[in-house]
């Protein structure tokens, strides 16, 4: 594997994953291939392609526990918010489902076509229907550009039923986004990242939040993950081994030290 040189500072080495990690390019394909056939596998206890907005991808998968639900979680994919959908990430599912949980899984309008504000919109918009959908406490989290949506339902400016957020591996500081050479699709300026970064905003009275990452991830991710700790005066766990790839795995096992921290508290 060749990284970038490495000169500082050096915001697009900063925010590039696959670049730090051994087999960056197969994880796709894998991811895919897992959701797919999880998705096969939940019939008929999945709901495919619920409109929660006008948008054309402002649609959700709705994956239904056994028995009835004790509250649902809603994943937010990842992707710098102009990559992938809700298809990518099906099987991450598992562990809430098995837990009893409702899993809704929302894709958005990705950037160019929307600014992150926009999307940020449409997902708490997501939330407003999930929870007419099922009853019960409603935990937020997502991975990545989806951890920063996640955490943005959590924020005090935001009103979104919601009773607990737990960020993965999220982008909660946009200001060094801005100097990426991906902020030409991104669009983000000084008023949105200041409007649209959760470490700049106060937690929502009544939320709770914990914030996770892998422990192996790039520095920039750890600083973003410890900000809004910081920030929010709310715990945040470094997951030992993992990088910013498989730190999501641990969704799929329900007694997974990350599924016991989504749940905690409900």
């Amino acid at each position: 594997m060749s990284l970038p040189p490495y000169h500082w500072p050096d915001p697009d080495r900063d925010y590039s994953n696959g670049a730090f990690i051994p087999g960056a390019a197969d994880y796709p394909a894998r991811w895919t291939e897992a959701a797919a056939a999880f998705r096969r596998s939940r019939k008929p206890r999945v709901e495919i392609d619920l409109a929660y907005g006008p948008a054309p991808r402002e649609r959700l998968d709705l994956f239904l526990p056994d028995g009835a639900a004790k509250g649902v979680v809603v994943f937010v994919h990842g992707g710098y918010w102009h990559l992938f959908s809700k298809a990518h990430w099906s099987n991450l599912a598992a562990g809430p489902l098995a837990r009893g949980y409702a899993v809704a899984m929302p894709s958005y309008t990705l950037a160019p076509a929307a600014r992150i504000a926009e999307i940020t919109a449409e997902i708490a918009r997501a939330c407003w229907f999930v929870g007419t959908r099922v009853p019960g406490p409603m935990v937020v989290t997502g991975h990545s550009a989806g951890g920063h949506l996640a955490a943005r339902m959590g924020c005090a400016d935001i009103a979104v039923p919601v009773a607990r957020v737990v960020p993965i591996s999220p982008l909660t500081e946009l200001g060094p986004l801005i100097a990426t050479t991906m902020n030409a699709t991104l669009k983000i300026d000084a008023a949105e990242a200041a409007s649209e970064s959760p470490a700049r905003h106060a937690l929502r009275d009544g939320v709770s939040a914990h914030v996770w990452v892998g422990a192996s991830e790039r520095p920039a991710f750890l600083m973003q993950a410890r900000t809004l700790s910081e920030e929010w005066a709310c715990p945040w766990t470094a997951d030992p081994g993992h990088h910013h790839f498989s730190v999501i795995d641990a969704l799929t096992d329900p007694a997974s030290p990350l599924c016991e921290t989504l749940l905690q508290g409900l």
